[in-house]
């Protein structure tokens, strides 16, 4: 699961993402894309306008949700979950930037929280080992 933004200096990991799902969406994994338009306003279009622009500019076939926040009072409770679960830096919860992924297994339990500047190339051995690759 991951917090997005179409207009980031961190988009191009879109690109990323869609080849892990590619490699090993067969196995079992997926990635959930969550749209977030908390951090400089990088994700300004509508649900369908970002959509769009990741399929036509990334090739995104992996689930794109609608607009979400995740932080503050109205962080969607799914983002609550995942950050009590995996905390960042520290101990801290908050999303600290776009492009924020956590790795959950199939029965829902929240394994990792990987940085925005961590490379989906980076996560790579962590989805092998949940997926038995």
């Amino acid at each position: 699961m991951v917090n997005t933004a179409s207009q980031c200096g961190l988009t191009p990991q879109f690109e990323g993402l869609e080849s892990l799902y590619q490699k090993y969406h067969e196995k079992g994994f997926s990635i959930l894309g969550f749209p977030c338009n908390q951090f400089a306003n990088q994700d300004k279009g509508t649900n369908q306008e970002i959509a769009a622009f990741c399929q036509k500019n990334y090739g995104v076939s992996f689930p794109m949700f609608e607009k979400i926040e995740v932080n503050g009072d109205n962080t969607h409770p799914l983002f609550k979950h995942l950050k009590t679960e995996a905390t960042g830096i520290l101990g801290s919860q908050r999303i600290k930037w776009n492009f924020t992924k956590f790795l959950v297994d199939a029965d829902g339990r929240v394994l990792k929280r990987f940085a925005p500047t961590v490379k989906p190339a980076q996560i790579e051995k962590s989805i092998q080992a949940l997926v038995g690759a």
